[in-house]
């Protein structure tokens, strides 16, 4: 499928960061994602390799173990992910969306004891926000935070937490007064704190490499040394992430639509019926068109908004959280349809699309479901 150069100033280093991340997901993803499914999680081995290759946190400090680059780093091992249809390893979730609550809210004392582990892939992270009874409302979350002079006592349950089972470091938001957005904070917990439990790794629809998980704190000791950044401040500091996590998970749907497109052209020019290759159908043809060309599209917007992301511009919520809705609509869609061109056979599991489907389902809920994201579109971005 012939396309436009992309407009992002790619140097030498990226090109070759590239080069190493395909090869590493390549070679040690692509092989093992289906007994990854069957496990129902990933192994901790692909975790300490991917730090080893600096996958983990490339923009991270040098002085913690990263190496100090661009976030194009960061997009890069998401695009390379995306191509060989990653939907297990949630090195991204890790790297992008919850290690920055360390880099940038953490004290000193506090960076030097997590973030090498972070980036090494020896410290797996999870966040538990979504409650049972909560979903995208984190203004009124009921898990608590007592104080109790040297520790906080902490009360209450966490549903569909991803990285749940196999994550060593918990950022957990709670409440640690009765003010309101104004009184949550952000807690770490750590594997075996006495109260700490995991349930069941719920099964799911897709992403069935990737474990997703019920937590419940019991009365759980937090040391005071745990608490990230200010007491109360919590609600503001994942305000401030939301950009890059929205813009982590478009470059992810992004990617992963374009590889589906470019699979289903490469099946219609093989596929035969009524004696010729059904590509050449003129519904099939025009369909294809049009998702290249939603695609297209969709790619300028994504790239000008992460290009200007990695520069360091900030405030552009509105615009992080139109390409998320963008993305991860147009990779539901497509997958959809083009699904249905590989008739019975797309829906058999041995086919990469039929899998495909079933992972993009997920991508309009999670990380603020495409009707939160109209809600900030609309009240920040059109003044409704």
């Amino acid at each position: 499928m012939k396309t436009m150069e992309r407009m992002i100033p790619w140097t030498e280093e990226h090109k070759m960061f590239r080069e190493m991340a395909a090869e590493f997901f390549d070679s040690e993803v692509a092989p093992n994602h289906e007994q990854w499914e069957k496990d129902k999680r990933t192994p901790r081995s692909i975790w300490t390799k991917a730090g080893e290759q600096g996958i983990l946190c490339p923009n991270f400090p040098e002085e913690f173990g990263g190496s100090g680059v661009d976030f194009l780093y960061n997009a890069i091992a998401i695009e390379e992910g995306s191509r060989v249809g990653n939907s297990a390893f949630m090195y991204s979730l890790h790297s992008d969306v919850i290690a920055p609550y360390v880099l940038h809210y953490a004290n000193d004392e506090q960076k030097k004891r997590w973030l090498p582990g972070i980036i090494s892939g020896e410290k797996i992270l999870a966040i538990g926000m979504t409650e049972p009874g909560t979903g995208s409302d984190l203004a009124n979350i009921t898990t608590t935070a007592e104080d109790k002079g040297d520790h906080y006592l902490l009360n209450g349950a966490k549903t569909f937490i991803s990285n749940g089972q196999i994550s060593d470091l918990v950022i957990t938001v709670a409440k640690t007064s009765d003010r309101g957005i104004h009184g949550i904070s952000l807690l770490m917990v750590e594997d075996g704190m006495d109260g700490f439990n995991r349930g069941r790794n719920l099964d799911k629809i897709g992403l069935h490499g990737q474990d997703t998980s019920e937590l419940s704190f019991e009365d759980v000791k937090v040391p005071k040394e745990n608490l990230i950044g200010k007491q109360g401040h919590g609600f503001r500091y994942l305000m401030s992430e939301l950009q890059q996590e929205r813009l982590v998970l478009a470059i992810a749907n992004m990617r992963s639509a374009e590889e589906t497109l470019k699979q289903t052209i490469d099946y219609v020019k093989t596929r035969q019926a009524f004696g010729k290759a059904i590509g050449k159908f003129q519904h099939i043809r025009f369909k294809l068109a049009d998702m290249a060309t939603e695609q297209a599209a969709a790619r300028a917007f994504l790239d000008q908004v992460m290009l200007a992301h990695s520069q360091g511009k900030k405030g552009m919520m509105v615009q992080a959280s139109q390409c998320k809705l963008m993305c991860s609509e147009l990779l539901k869609r497509h997958v959809d349809e083009c699904l249905q061109f590989f008739g019975g056979y797309g829906y058999m599991m041995e086919y990469p699309i039929a899998r495909a489907y079933l992972d993009a389902r997920v991508q309009t809920i999670y990380a603020g479901t495409s009707e939160i994201m109209r809600e900030i579109i609309a009240g920040g971005g059109l003044g409704l």
